[in-house]
């Protein structure tokens, strides 16, 4: 691309029409992420430690009981809560198709002799097996999804769970994808940073569709030493309590339970996000 490209952008893109994500699976941009996943500063990609151990224990004990149980981590990242769910005695399966992710939770389970499979897989298309006890997808992934892909998603988390086996979800809520749409643009510099390892601009712009209840953002990174350009698109489909209910229903989920965030109480830090329960019917 180039600037005259920005100047002449569409200025109300079609929803997943200029990529469907942003590029996780790039070697290069999912080692910029990991370090981002990791970091004690912020919980803009993965949470801090603290916050995930209060995470983890509502879901141990509240969700599987305490007892042992074989979980599916959904896009699993960099095995974070698939490290802690197996120490409390679970039997952990992660998919992620970062491979700088992937390659950091292999090494730690190996270091830390954890028994957790890791698969390098695009969860859409991933066959992790059959008979879990638990299918988790957090930290609002699942908006990410177009429609479709989110109905392919459903339907294997349920061939994926055994006979009434629990759907874990942690969506965000509809006025939380709005929001994100109707930010104004902005833009800022780095030396180096998730977009880029080079300095460089970032100007960044998100769009809401009322039609199709759809946020689209998009990320212009200016290399600062040649002028090139290159953007990156991520789109989020908005859903209220009633369409998340009406389209787990569909895809054959049965006692629905809604939660206001992962540790089932009201959680500031988590005021975006939501936490859904649904048993395989």
């Amino acid at each position: 691309m180039h600037l005259i490209d920005i100047v002449q952008r569409q200025t109300h893109p079609l929803a997943w029409s200029e990529g469907e994500k942003i590029p996780w699976n790039e070697p290069a941009f999912s080692q910029r992420m990991l370090r981002e996943h990791l970091t004690q500063e912020h919980d803009m990609a993965s949470r801090r430690f603290n916050r995930i151990d209060q995470q983890v224990a509502w879901i141990h004990q509240y969700l599987l009981g305490g007892k042992p149980s074989h979980v599916l981590d959904l896009g699993c990242g960099p095995g974070l809560y698939a490290q802690r769910l197996y120490r409390l005695g679970h039997t952990l399966t992660g998919v992620d198709f970062s491979p700088a992710s992937m390659a950091y939770a292999r090494e730690q389970a190996l270091a830390e002799g954890l028994a957790i499979t890791y698969l390098e897989e695009d969860l859409r298309t991933a066959e992790p097996g059959h008979g879990f006890d638990l299918v988790m997808l957090i930290y609002g992934e699942f908006n990410t999804f177009s429609p479709a892909d989110a109905g392919l998603i459903l339907d294997n988390a349920r061939e994926a769970l055994a006979p009434g086996g629990i759907l874990l979800l942690e969506p965000h809520t509809f006025e939380a994808v709005k929001q994100i749409g109707e930010r104004p643009p902005y833009w800022y510099t780095k030396q180096s940073g998730l977009y880029s390892d080079r300095p460089h601009i970032l100007l960044g712009e998100s769009t809401w569709d009322a039609e199709s209840l759809t946020t689209t953002q998009r990320y212009y990174v200016i290399d600062a030493g040649t002028g090139d350009v290159s953007r990156l698109a991520s789109s989020m489909q908005a859903y209220d309590e009633k369409a998340y209910r009406r389209l787990l229903e569909t895809h054959g989920f049965t006692q629905i339970n809604i939660y206001p965030s992962l540790t089932g109480q009201v959680d500031e830090s988590s005021g975006t996000l939501m936490a859904i329960s649904a048993r395989k019917g």
